[in-house]
């Protein structure tokens, strides 16, 4: 094998396509997963090896961790076999989870004592973006070491953002992804409202595509994944009420009174009580109402 000189922990919906895409460009890219049938799609692509995430760091390998939070990377980074103990000179870790900022920057100073440089590479994209290589990438931290990054990066994401110091990246990613969910919700219940009123969904869609309300969620989300029946947006309702949470903390910590997200995050709450949190999150539309009138 030649020298790693990327890795990927996590494969599932995201960071299996930031995988291929870093094997395709011609990097050698480690891979692991806590789940064995999630490497076993990787056995026979190219340019791609198993290896433990302590095993890719001894190569001094850019690690690129696409797990839920910070706390499924803390597990790999401790112990005598970790991730810290084993870098080599040279190690670089992306992390891109969407993460509370401050507990980024306390995996940072962690990192940093062990001579790893750890920056918050917050994605934006879905699988979607992640299997085309074009996601949108908000990065914190070291900018010489992001600089010098800048072309593996350009292998998994279209767009790249540098924002600053350590957590910069992952506070972003909570402002965005507060925004996406908020006004996701909010197109759900304008569907309601016109189905309400004897329009179609479709025609309130089409008309809002043409108008000063379209936004991702109407271009993308309702097309592809409710208009359709399919109901495949590859994200959970757990995700969704992880990140709102983060966000309204976050707001919190500033004293900021982010009553839309609260009021999101009450009603993603909701769908958790309802047994929602393992369901394709495109499934809140049909069952909105019952969510909505639950106590």
């Amino acid at each position: 094998m030649t020298s790693l000189k990327a890795g990927v922990i996590g494969l599932g919906n995201m960071g299996g396509g930031v995988a291929r895409n870093l094997a395709a460009a011609g990097y050698e890219t480690g891979v692991w997963d806590v789940s064995k049938e999630a490497i076993m799609k990787f056995r026979n692509i190219e340019n791609t090896y198993v290896l433990s995430p302590g095993e890719m760091a001894a190569q001094g390998a850019t690690l690129f961790y696409v797990v839920p939070a910070t706390r499924e990377i803390e597990e790999t980074l401790e112990g005598e076999q970790g991730v810290l103990a084993q870098a080599a000179e040279g190690t670089v870790v992306f992390d891109l989870t969407t993460s509370f900022p401050e507990d980024t920057k306390r995996v940072v100073e962690l990192a940093d004592k062990h001579g790893v440089k750890y920056l918050d590479a917050a994605m934006s994209g879905g699988a979607t973006g992640a299997d085309s290589g074009s996601l949108t990438l908000m990065i914190g931290g070291d900018k010489n070491v992001y600089e010098s990054s800048r072309p593996m990066l350009n292998a998994i994401a279209k767009s790249i953002f540098y924002l600053g110091e350590s957590g910069a990246g992952h506070a972003m990613k909570l402002i965005h992804n507060m925004v996406v969910h908020t006004i996701f919700l909010t197109n759900c219940e304008a569907g309601i409202m016109a189905e309400a009123a004897g329009i179609s969904l479709a025609d309130m869609v089409e008309v809002f595509n043409n108008s000063n309300a379209r936004s991702y969620s109407s271009e993308f989300r309702f097309p592809k994944h409710i208009l359709s029946e399919k109901w495949d947006a590859r994200s959970r309702v757990y995700n969704l009420n992880k990140d709102l949470g983060m966000a309204v903390k976050m707001a919190e910590s500033m004293n900021i009174d982010a009553r839309y997200a609260k009021e999101t995050l009450q009603f993603l709450n909701r769908a958790i009580d309802n047994g929602m949190a393992e369901k394709d999150y495109s499934l809140l539309y049909p069952e909105f109402d019952k969510i909505r009138n639950s106590n």
